[in-house]
């Protein structure tokens, strides 16, 4: 028996509490967990994070509770980010120590489905010591998401994931005419190989968040274009700003979320993020009309993460 919800919508629930207690009384399957859970830090922050051995334990021990709720094709897909040694220009290893903790659990029966790379140019530099003081790092830019399943063909679909084609793409298809022939690599590519046209090219495992080069488009999913122009206009931030409300500092991007939701799930599927924070899961489930639960123990964070339902992006939805 779930505790009362702080909030609910049309599609999903909102509760404050620790997500373990919640999940051993869980009892329907969950298609997709996407989350992005306290990184292991050297400096405490509010929103919560162990460090150490600790946090290995910790974070091994969620993969038999997520396991125990996932749909026989389901997905759990984390967001890591980085983590430093304390006080020196040192990589921590503890994240893929956690992460080979938890998807060989033996109680879990889980396999890695494929490594994503979310890239974001537009991040402050850090670690700022080693970076922007110093000058002895480059700037940390990325996170690691880490896409495993319960199963070797959990349920996927890239079509609905697919971007545009490049303008090259846009005239080879044009003019029906490709190079075929056996490359350098050994690859031997057909004469229709590249001429029919699949409605857009399947994504890449590298996410890119904003423009890298500036001489190339920016080829979003076309699913994630939508989220994109929702985040341009940032209802979220611009409505904490007004009311003076500092918002969740480790804030999913809205894109990263749309793009697991669209690939791995089907419309009334249920999404669950055990870590909500301000629940950029629960809001783009919403969006992809996907049943969600989101689960966080601080309730200030959820408070505020109920903004993301006034915004009218969701009207008529």
């Amino acid at each position: 028996m779930h505790p009362k919800p702080l909030y609910q919508t049309k599609y999903g629930k909102y509760y404050i509490e620790d997500c373990e207690n919640i999940l051993k009384k869980h009892q329907k399957k969950v298609q997709l967990i996407l989350t992005s859970p306290p990184f292991p830090l050297n400096n405490k922050k509010k929103y919560g994070n162990l460090s150490g051995e600790e946090y290995l334990q910790w974070f091994s021990g969620l993969a038999e509770i997520f396991a125990n709720v996932l749909a026989p094709n389901g997905s759990i897909v984390i967001e890591l980010g980085n983590a430093w040694e304390k006080e020196r220009p040192v990589q921590s290893l503890l994240t893929l120590q956690s992460l080979l903790a938890f998807v060989s659990n033996e109680n879990a029966d889980l396999r890695l489905c494929q490594e994503f790379i979310c890239h974001n140019p537009a991040r402050l530099p850090s670690p700022a010591q080693w970076v922007t003081r110093e000058r002895i790092r480059a700037i940390d830019s990325f996170t690691h998401v880490w896409w495993m399943s319960n199963s070797d063909r959990p349920k996927a679909d890239n079509r609905r994931i697919l971007r545009p084609y490049s303008k090259s793409m846009q005239q080879l298809l044009k003019k029906q005419q490709f190079n075929a022939g056996k490359r350098p690599s050994e690859h031997v590519i057909s004469e229709e190989g590249f001429l029919k046209d699949n409605g857009g090219s399947i994504a890449r495992n590298v996410l890119e968040l904003e423009q890298i080069d500036e001489n190339k488009n920016l080829r979003l999913p076309f699913s994630m274009l939508s989220i994109a122009n929702t985040k341009s206009s940032d209802f979220f931030m611009r409505t904490c700003q007004q009311r003076n409300i500092t918002p969740h500092p480790a804030r999913m991007p809205l894109e990263l979320a749309n793009f697991f939701i669209e690939f791995l799930t089907d419309p009334g599927d249920l999404v669950l993020d055990p870590f909500a924070g301000s629940n950029t899961t629960g809001f783009c489930a919403e969006l992809s009309k996907r049943k969600w639960i989101s689960i966080d123990n601080n309730r200030e964070y959820g408070k505020q993460s109920k903004i993301r339902f006034e915004d009218p992006n969701l009207k008529g939805r």
